[in-house]
């Protein structure tokens, strides 16, 4: 890594680190005697839905907004995105005093985009499809001159998201396993490298839909390989791997687990009712494998004993999640 042959490094989520450290907070992690019983193993939770934005996506956003050049950010920034990353960067601009353009489909989750428009972020809706987001955020960039930041395939955002595990293994040296959530992969891919950076020894475990497979798919295959479509609760978990995360996931993440979205569901419960924090189903989605059936019972895993969770997200669509609940 010391070549720079990702396109994040030690250095640039150390940097990353010190740059942003004034705006984002440092979470809690908490812990659950009661959880641990259940899983058999001494689970930590990283609370990143007590993050700035509800999210992790803050970290990134931060270090791609103050990372800018004066002329570079009075144009502003513009990307498209479903929710946290939007929510994020808006705030991340607000704070910066710079315009935001931010892109949302029209089937995003409602309090996503409230988090938006709170922060004042300009919506431009596309529709609900990959290429109408792109197109319109070309258009934006075309007419404004703003600076792209793309949710999660930049390395500004990958070592942005890297700080969240300086921050883990600061707080919790002893972790031997993280199991964070996979959807593009530039939360895993700056885990992962600062994480390995510390502990070489340290497993990283990637948490996914089995409705939204693709990264899994991709481990598999050596590949990246594109869903035609995705079927799941944990709507922050649809995208796939850019050209920028498949490297570091194929190379630094030890393996990819994918859980049922009823699993997901229950690990939402024991978030509300055991540990009382909001945790949207993306974020769940790590407690979900550690109770899976697919992690217990995996001989690889039985000496993973300290294991970090990153509940990677806290906005929640109640009237969806009450839905859910009641299915």
């Amino acid at each position: 890594m010391e070549d720079m042959k990702y396109a994040a490094d030690i250095d640039s989520i150390t940097k990353a680190h010190a740059l942003i450290k004034p705006y984002v907070h440092r979470t809690p992690v908490l812990t659950s005697e009661t959880l641990n019983c259940i899983a058999g193993k001494t689970l930590f939770f990283k609370c990143e839905c007590l993050q700035k934005g509800g999210a992790f996506k803050f970290r990134g956003a931060s270090n791609a907004i103050f990372s800018l050049d004066e002329e570079q950010a009075a144009k502003g920034v513009v990307t498209h995105s479903s929710g946290n990353h939007a929510a994020a960067l808006a705030l991340a601009a607000k704070l910066r005093g710079i315009p935001a353009y931010i892109v949302i489909p029209k089937n995003a989750p409602n309090c996503k985009v409230e988090n938006v428009k709170r922060y004042g972020g300009q919506i431009i809706w596309s529709e609900a499809n990959m290429q109408s987001r792109e197109e319109t955020a070309n258009k934006v960039l075309h007419e404004t001159g703003a600076v792209l930041v793309h949710p999660y395939n930049d390395g500004r955002i990958i070592s942005g998201q890297g700080t969240l595990s300086l921050e883990f293994l600061d707080q919790v040296p002893q972790l031997d396993t993280l199991i964070v959530p996979i959807s593009g992969g530039g939360l895993i891919s700056g885990v992962a490298i600062g994480a390995k950076s510390i502990n070489p020894a340290i497993r990283v475990l990637a948490a996914e839909p089995k409705g939204a497979d693709d990264a899994a798919q991709s481990k598999a295959s050596g590949r990246i390989i594109t869903l035609p479509q995705t079927n799941t609760i944990a709507d922050g978990l649809r995208a796939s791997l850019g050209d920028l995360t498949w490297p570091i996931v194929r190379d630094l993440v030890d393996d990819i687990i994918t859980v049922e979205d009823k699993e997901i569901i229950e690990a939402m419960r024991y978030s509300y009712e055991v540990l009382k924090v909001a945790v949207e189903p993306s974020g769940a989605i790590g407690l979900a494998v550690v109770l899976s059936d697919k992690f217990k019972q995996n001989p690889f895993w039985k000496d993973s004993n300290n294991i970090g969770i990153v509940l990677s997200g806290g906005n929640v669509d109640l009237g969806v999640l009450w839905e859910s609940l009641n299915t």
